[in-house]
């Protein structure tokens, strides 16, 4: 059956007429912040305690926007006899927003989660050079971070917080062997006295 002439214009009116009867709502921004998803990509926040300075996040950047400058320090040896060691302290941590495109790239391969989105988008600059914004910045972003989302009723335990209470199990059963005293010790046979039930000379 061919459709009837002019049928698509009328849809397309009654769409129209029926916006027309509707009361208009204008978001009210900035007096009226967005509600925005809980998952949306504003900037990026850099939780510093978490860096290694392994470097993946700037060699993996397609766009090269991050920067990372840091020095190694000697970390005494903690137990005698042991070596000392060298760790890597971080010392400039910046991101140039107006390179960045968004892709999370730095966040997903993050072996150590030092970085995650932050749903904060007011960064606007009147000059490009102030896009670039260095550590302290990227930590005062860290706390508009949302908590992650719960997990599910049946869901599994994250490894790492198996891998922690088993340790924590494990430090504690150490503890207490050690606290506890030997079975069946402490008396006066121990000491080189004769055992009951043997007699002495007749």
């Amino acid at each position: 059956m061919s459709p009837i002439p002019g049928s698509g214009l009328a849809k397309g009116l009654a769409v129209t007429l029926r916006t027309m009867t509707k009361k208009t709502v204008t978001a009210q921004y900035p007096d009226v912040q967005p509600e925005l998803p809980p998952r949306s990509r504003g900037v990026i926040g850099l939780f510093e305690e978490n860096c290694t300075v392994c470097m993946l996040c700037a060699r993996e950047c397609p766009d090269w926007c991050i920067y990372i400058d840091s020095h190694k320090e000697t970390v005494p040896a903690t137990t005698p006899g042991g070596r000392e060691r060298s760790r890597n302290v971080l010392d400039r941590f910046a991101i140039d927003f107006s390179l960045c495109m968004y892709c999370g790239i730095c966040i997903e391969v993050c072996p150590f989660d030092a970085l995650f989105w932050s749903p904060e988008f007011e960064y606007a600059e009147t000059d490009i050079r102030d896009l670039t914004h260095e550590r302290d910045k990227l930590r005062e972003w860290m706390w508009t971070v949302p908590a992650p989302p719960a997990l599910d009723p049946g869901a599994e335990e994250p490894k790492e917080l198996g891998a922690a209470r088993k340790a924590a199990d494990k430090l504690a059963a150490a503890q207490e062997a050690e606290n506890t005293p030997p079975a069946g010790g402490g008396g006066p046979a121990d000491e080189g006295g004769p055992a009951s039930g043997q007699g002495g000379p007749a």
